[in-house]
């Protein structure tokens, strides 16, 4: 078996929520459509692909959460410094999003912060310090 692995989003705007991750710098899958796109994270190309809830209700068979109230999934991803922390948290605000935690450090070895897209699913950013960090 193949074992590739993507994260599925349902979103309210295709355009609305295109325009917020182009301000984060986010690079975009190939493929879309009036009712889908998608994003690549970090260095192994993770995708997270976006559906219109109308079409990801399809796919799933389900109602989706709400996610202003509920949360349904906290996709984290690794920062390679603080200052890339903090300038991420920067474009966040300048874009619309909203951040939940910090920036802030964390345990002592971690500098992070999280964050709700214009759809309310959950992201955290860490730095994370291995060299101190605690045994």
């Amino acid at each position: 078996m193949k074992f590739n692995a993507w994260i599925n989003l349902p979103i309210k705007e295709v355009k609305r929520s295109k325009e917020f991750f182009t301000k984060l710098g986010a690079t975009f899958v190939e493929h879309e459509t009036e009712t889908m796109f998608g994003i690549y994270l970090g260095e192994n190309r993770t995708q997270i692909m976006m559906f219109t809830h109308p079409e990801f209700e399809q796919f799933t068979q389900a109602k989706i959460a709400d996610s202003g109230s509920f949360t349904e999934v906290l996709i984290s991803m690794e920062a390679s410094s603080k200052a890339e922390v903090d300038e991420l948290a920067q474009k966040i605000v300048e874009a619309g999003g909203s951040l939940f935690a910090g920036p802030e450090s964390w345990q002592g070895w971690m500098y992070g912060m999280g964050f709700q897209d214009l759809d309310g699913h959950r992201w955290n950013i860490a730095y994370m310090d291995w060299e101190n960090r605690p045994e």
